[in-house]
């Protein structure tokens, strides 16, 4: 439910504490340090509205897992250097039942690596200008980013499944990875400018943050495509795009009639889910991904969603926790199934689904607050991060 506080007329500028909306239930746990932070970047001058989902968990600095919504200025930092991030969900034509999957696990290989291909047809496509960072173009990356294959465990709408064009016995796949060097390059260079300030929108200074921040959106939009088209080539599919969503970025968009600055940091664009029809939140390599539509917000939820299943742990906490308990053999094989190509031993731990939260409770979070329906769910099969040696 939607556990927003009532709160007295904020002064200009500003947001007190009861006007932080928090989009979770009492079944989901949500750090101290988290609301600590979502209420601290809440108060920066200029915000108007806040939203914490209930992916939410502590970021370097920020939350991650929230919405922020500003006038008059924005800041770039909130968007952290992965612009663009997102989730692209593509409908192939593999039989489910027909996956060999351990000759799967064996054989796809190289999506961390730069790709042999030409990139101008893609760039093309996308309207990217040649850069110094293109080499990265059709890469994964490291942390959470992966390329998955996964088969429909329930469809529970039926109507929407089907305008989507998807069929119950076809895999799908599904790429999270962002904007690559171009977004570190670029956030390089604003902090070495302008630190973690905010840019007044009338300014030269935002004017060219934002001209950089979209060709970083393109870019990472470009690269999942590019991903894909390699990940299905691997598996021997042909794909189709069902939705691509970002989760990291700065935009001006209608709030409540009026311009405004929007900043997602891990939070899903509820705008871009309704034009797409669809988007999936994923949960962990180990759970099952969620299919949902967007339902209108109205901006009561700053046109945002949760982006998946939020950290449970920090990174370099996991190895320590698990270690004893299971083998690198053991994580290379999920509870449902799944097949798992992770030869970084220490991200093979990081990215165990135990340091997760529970996507269905955070799905059933935002379906009761009125944000989202679910269309199916969608099981895990076989998760590519990175081979031996490879470059993230």
């Amino acid at each position: 439910m939607d556990n927003s506080s009532k709160d007295a007329s904020p002064a200009e500028g500003t947001i007190p504490s009861g006007r932080v909306r928090l989009f979770t239930s009492d079944k989901s746990w949500i750090e101290g340090a988290a609301l600590a932070q979502l209420e601290t970047t809440a108060r920066l001058p200029g915000m108007i509205l806040a939203a914490g989902f209930p992916d939410l968990h502590p970021g370097k600095g920020i939350a991650v897992g929230a919405a922020f919504v500003s006038r008059g200025r924005f800041y770039p930092a909130l968007a952290g250097n992965d612009i663009g991030c997102g989730m692209s969900f593509w409908a192939t034509d593999l039989p489910a039942r027909k996956l060999k999957l351990d000759r799967l696990a064996k054989t796809v290989t190289g999506l961390e690596q730069p790709w042999d291909g030409d990139l101008a047809p893609w760039r093309a496509r996308f309207d990217l200008p040649v850069s110094l960072s293109d080499a990265g173009l059709g890469t994964i990356g490291g942390g959470n980013h992966f390329a998955e294959l996964q088969v429909v465990d329930e469809v529970r709408d039926g109507a929407a499944f089907g305008a989507l064009g998807l069929e119950r016995d076809r895999a799908a796949v599904l790429i999270h990875s962002g904007s690559r060097g171009l977004g570190q390059a670029i956030f390089k260079e604003l902090i070495a400018v302008h630190g973690g300030n905010a840019l007044d929108e009338e300014s030269e200074a935002a004017a060219h943050y934002l001209n950089r921040h979209d060709q970083a959106l393109a870019f990472a939009r470009c690269n999942r495509a590019l991903i894909a088209h390699r990940f299905a080539g691997e598996i021997g599919a042909e794909v189709r795009l069902i939705s691509d969503v970002a989760h990291n970025m700065v935009t001006r968009e209608d709030l409540d009639g009026q311009p405004a600055w929007f900043h997602r940091k891990g939070a899903a664009s509820t705008r871009e889910a309704l034009a797409a029809g669809a988007v999936m939140i994923p949960g962990s390599r180990g759970t099952p991904s969620f299919l949902v539509r967007a339902l209108p917000d109205g901006g009561r939820a700053a046109w945002s969603l949760a982006h998946g299943a939020g950290r449970r742990w920090q990174r370099g906490y996991a190895r320590s926790r698990l270690s004893h308990k299971y083998r690198v053999e053991d994580l290379a094989r999920t509870e449902l199934g799944g097949r798992v190509v992770c030869e970084d031993r220490e991200l093979l731990y990081d990215e165990a689904p135990q340091a997760y939260k529970d996507i269905r409770q955070v799905v059933a979070d935002m379906e009761a607050a009125g944000l989202v329906s679910t269309i199916a769910v969608y099981r895990p099969v076989l998760t590519y991060k990175v081979r031996r040696g490879g470059n993230e």
